[in-house]
């Protein structure tokens, strides 16, 4: 599929207007439902599909953030043949009580995948989470990028950006937040 015509159904599919209070706590007048596109297997297969050439050269784990990261992972893993580790937002207080399931994380170099970054505030702090477990962490992946700062926000970390999918690209105008 082009990435045009991949840009077209993601945007038909996921895109709502009205009123949304985003995780950074700002408004925004457009709303991206990562649901939509990572709850339909052919749609996620093909953003997957895409994404392996966004993936790091040395790239050892990739790591898929609570929630909607988890499907991106799952997917973007059986297209590369890496292994995944599954982090979530804080570590479960019962059973294994990690915060990275599955793949194993210490010294090696770790792709973290997130659904849509706004302000890019959970891949902020889920790599410093995995950065005090170990992982070597300089980039992350997204389906989407709402062009809201996240970008510059990771840069200040020390991490590299690199998305499938732009606001732009799905043809949403820019800057439609409030604080």
């Amino acid at each position: 599929m082009k990435h045009a015509d991949l840009a077209r159904q993601v945007g038909a599919r996921s895109r709502l207007t009205g009123e949304f209070v985003l995780r950074s706590g700002r408004v925004a007048n457009e709303y991206f439902d990562k649901y939509q596109f990572e709850a339909d297997p052919v749609l996620l297969d093909a953003l997957a599909e895409q994404m392996v050439a966004l993936v790091p050269a040395g790239t050892e784990v990739l790591a898929g953030l609570e929630m909607g990261g988890i499907a991106v992972v799952t997917a973007l893993g059986r297209h590369t043949g890496l292994p995944c580790a599954f982090v979530r937002k804080t570590a479960k207080r019962y059973g294994t009580a990690r915060l990275a399931e599955g793949a194993a994380v210490a010294g090696r170099r770790v792709l973290v995948v997130e659904d849509v970054v706004t302000s890019g505030g959970q891949v902020v702090l889920s790599t410093r989470e995995l950065r005090n477990l170990g992982a070597r962490v300089d980039a992350a992946v997204c389906v989407i990028d709402r062009q809201e700062g996240g970008s510059a926000a990771l840069a200040a970390e020390g991490i590299t950006l690199r998305a499938l999918l732009t606001r732009t690209d799905l043809g949403a105008p820019g800057g439609q937040t409030t604080p």
